[in-house]
């Protein structure tokens, strides 16, 4: 529970700086560029990133089992791991380059829109090269690069451009930002692994290996894609000025959801060593602790956010608060996904084509009821604001789905309880909901901000740490002098390390 609490700590501190980082890029790109051009952008990175978590044939979860089974120098399997990681950004980009029309789907491809399949390798390698520092509990690296170096380069570059070409300006830094992210974590790497000396491509590995861990690239791209598939289905059926207040909105709710994948450098390897020696009974607790922790942050997160909704939207700009439901049920949707994130962490070592089954059930629902919910509310008259929050409904109730059947299948599989729901969220909620309605309705925007989002979320944990929390639960929380003497890991490759 110390290392699972350290590794939580660290990367929630790269949560706050990344909340804090991103805001001026969406303050800017809402204010500089507008709705339509945001929009634009935002289906773009879409098919980008798709393109990226493809590209990584699974290894960005997968090479911590790979370096832990291997006699080979690790620098040498981080070599192969890039290897194929190349290879499937080279047959990512050439069809994205071929095809640019996938990208921009509702307006004409011009200027500088083809330089953008070049961040798929960018994307790609820098998630293996976070994985593998990952490894070696370096969780600090990924901070750096995703939390610090990432977005304050594309705030700046969007800002810089913002006087040159509003056009090209949100292609033009998001490229940039990808490229400071992938240098930012490349340094580290060389610094730890070192330069593979006598290392040659091994290709009877690099195919062994993309095929070993397509089940878990499948997996990466349906988690990816169910926070993806609702911009992409309103794209189908909305103009892009709607699709950029839906991006706004998710960019806010998804900001917590950073929160589920804090523990993921350390859950994964805490449960993998638990299922290779069979002590399902720890497995269970860390799944139940971890999920109890993620529950109570997001909760609180989506309530302080969300009761001041149309006070955060306005923030970007007046043009977006038409966003503030859609903002509410991706708030819903962040929550509603916690369990099914937790659950998945131990299912991909227990059962991971279950796991996959489920995830693409997950994610035919989703994209059938966003598009069934768009078609119905259209044909029925209602605003167009209103019938964008459709794909938002959709997403809540089928990760709700998902999370009921994932947690069940890891019920089932470990023969123990794995939920970290617990009825003092009840009780935590109720408090920030009571100090909430009148932040909402008595507070100009401005104080809803300033004085109702710190009120709300402080009524939320005041219940919850006085009432909710343990001594295990505590040890979030406990900020000592030398955590990594009490983390007690084993070093990389050692028993600890043992295959799944």
């Amino acid at each position: 529970m110390a290392a699972l609490a350290r590794g939580g700590r660290l990367n929630f501190l790269g949560f706050v700086i990344r909340l804090i980082a991103r805001l001026p890029f969406l303050f800017i790109a809402g204010r500089s560029y507008g709705p339509e051009a945001l929009g634009r952008f935002a289906y773009a990175v879409l098919v980008v990133e798709l393109a990226a978590q493809l590209s990584t044939l699974g290894l960005k979860r997968g090479l911590a089992q790979l370096l832990a089974t291997t006699d080979k120098p690790h620098a040498c399997v981080v070599a192969d791991a890039m290897l194929v990681t190349l290879i499937g950004s080279a047959v990512s980009m050439a069809v994205l380059m071929s095809f640019p029309v996938a990208m921009f789907p509702n307006s004409q491809v011009h200027g500088l829109d083809w330089a953008l399949p070049v961040t798929v390798l960018a994307v790609a390698w820098t998630d293996i090269a976070l994985a593998a520092l990952a490894y070696r509990h370096d969780v600090g690296a990924t901070v750096r690069a995703r939390s610090v170096v990432e977005p304050w380069a594309i705030s700046i570059v969007a800002f810089i451009w913002s006087y040159i070409s509003l056009r090209d300006g949100l292609i033009i830094s998001y490229v940039v930002s990808m490229l400071a992210a992938l240098v930012a974590a490349l340094i580290p790497l060389v610094r730890s692994y070192g330069i593979p000396h006598g290392w040659s491509p091994d290709w009877g590995l690099a195919w062994k290996t993309t095929r070993r861990y397509l089940p878990l690239a499948a997996a990466d791209a349906v988690e990816w894609g169910s926070r993806r598939v609702d911009i992409a289905v309103l794209g189908l059926f909305l103009s892009p000025a709607y699709v950029g207040i839906y991006y706004v909105a998710q960019q806010v709710a998804t900001l917590p959801a950073k929160l589920k994948t804090s523990f993921e450098p350390v859950l994964g390897p805490a449960i993998a060593r638990g299922v290779a020696a069979k002590d399902y009974s720890t497995v269970a607790k860390q799944v139940r602790q971890v999920g109890f922790w993620i529950l109570g942050a997001q909760a609180g997160i989506a309530l302080a956010l969300g009761i001041p909704g149309r006070a955060v939207m306005a923030l970007v700009g007046d043009k977006f608060t038409g966003g503030t439901a859609t903002l509410a049920f991706l708030l819903a949707a962040e929550v509603a996904a916690a369990t099914a994130v937790v659950s998945e962490a131990a299912l991909i070592y227990l059962a991971r084509h279950k796991n996959m089954i489920i995830s693409l059930t997950m994610l035919a629902i989703e994209a059938a009821l966003s598009a069934l919910l768009i078609v119905l509310m259209r044909d029925a008259g209602w605003p167009t604001a209103w019938v964008a929050t459709g794909p938002a409904a959709a997403l809540a109730i089928s990760l709700g789905f998902a999370s009921i059947m994932k947690s069940n299948l890891l019920h089932r599989k470990l023969k123990e309880a794995v939920t970290g729901w617990r009825w003092t969220l009840l009780w935590s909620a109720a408090a920030a909901i009571a100090v909430g309605i009148p932040v909402r309705l008595y507070l100009p925007e401005f104080y809803q901000l300033v004085v109702g989002i710190p009120v709300i979320l402080g009524a939320f944990c005041a219940v919850l740490w006085f009432k909710g929390f343990g001594p295990e639960d505590r040890e979030l929380f406990k900020m000592r002098k030398s955590d990594i003497a009490e983390m007690q890991l084993p070093p990389p490759g050692s028993a600890g390390d043992a295959p799944v």
